[in-house]
């Protein structure tokens, strides 16, 4: 009777004892460490629709457009003007038209560089701000400037420099004495030329005493003292101008290093290896004060 009772038991325990064994298995299952790809991909997705504001992508389109992407700053350029024009916001409009004249420079696109100033005249008509002629004056300027156009360059810079001077816009009419110097060295008339450069960095001081060292006067004057043939002067400027550019992280306009690029062509072609190099080495110890003392005092 007892052996009897046992198997029966026996029988009935099996199926609990196996249930039991598959619950504790899922339960270690659940409790053993997993990897989580869930977070990274969230935290990739976060940051991958981060908006950045207005100004912000205008900022970026700028620097886009100096390291040579013209497509990723027109991109954003484009946003802008799209915001700007749902918002009625006439900043943002000009800023982005302003933003994609630049652009038009790469490929000497006067077409769609007429076009854009259009757009900024009307918007400066619409709104009764001038910024927006002084703006499309500059761009005009730098464009013909590029072209070769000297004498629409300059009528240009000229429109750029009364509209800035009469509305407060320092900053602009300080860098149009940089850009037109430019002008006045292709014209051959030098002495006006130190002139715009010495004013510009008067004018960059006065604005801020304790400014790092400017290095993009620097191109003017390498530029200039290429074209007076002063071919050692004008590689040591160079040199320090691009030293100088690397140390700041800075990215020249297409207009403005044009000339730079002209000048170090020119001056490998005329002086020697060693010669070259010996001004390099020499060149190290040289600032933007020290060559200013030296080729325009």
């Amino acid at each position: 009777m007892k052996m009897i009772n046992f198997s029966q038991n026996l029988k009935m325990t099996r199926p609990s004892a196996f249930l039991t064994l598959l619950a504790f298995a899922l339960l270690l299952s659940c409790n053993s460490p997993q990897e989580k790809p869930a977070e990274k991909s969230t935290e990739i997705e976060l940051s991958d629709v981060e908006e950045i504001t207005p100004k912000e992508k205008l900022r970026k389109a700028y620097q886009l457009f100096k390291e040579g992407d013209d497509e990723g700053s027109i991109k954003l350029a484009n946003e802008v003007l799209a915001i700007g024009r749902q918002t009625n916001n006439d900043t943002l409009i000009g800023r982005a038209l302003t933003s994609l004249c630049r652009n038009s420079q790469r490929k000497l696109d006067t077409t769609r560089l007429a076009e854009l100033s259009k757009e900024l005249s009307d918007l400066a008509a619409s709104s009764a701000n001038q910024q927006w002629l002084m703006y499309r004056a500059h761009m005009n300027a730098e464009m013909w400037r590029l072209i070769g156009n000297m004498d629409r360059a300059e009528a240009f810079y000229n429109e750029s420099m009364r509209i800035s001077f009469e509305t407060g816009a320092m900053g602009m009419y300080t860098i149009d004495h940089f850009n037109k110097s430019f002008v006045s060295i292709n014209k051959g008339d030098f002495e006006e030329a130190k002139k715009l450069i010495n004013k510009y960095y008067q004018l960059k001081h006065e604005a801020d005493p304790a400014a790092t060292e400017d290095a993009y006067g620097l191109i003017a004057l390498a530029y200039l003292l290429e074209q007076e043939k002063n071919y050692r002067g004008a590689h040591e400027v160079a040199v320090v101008t691009r030293r100088l550019f690397k140390e700041q992280n800075l990215f020249p306009e297409p207009p403005d290093e044009k000339p730079l690029i002209m000048v170090e062509e020119k001056v490998e072609e005329i002086l020697e290896a060693s010669e070259l190099e010996a001004i390099r080495s020499e060149s190290d110890s040289q600032t933007v004060a020290s060559l200013l003392e030296k080729y325009l005092s």
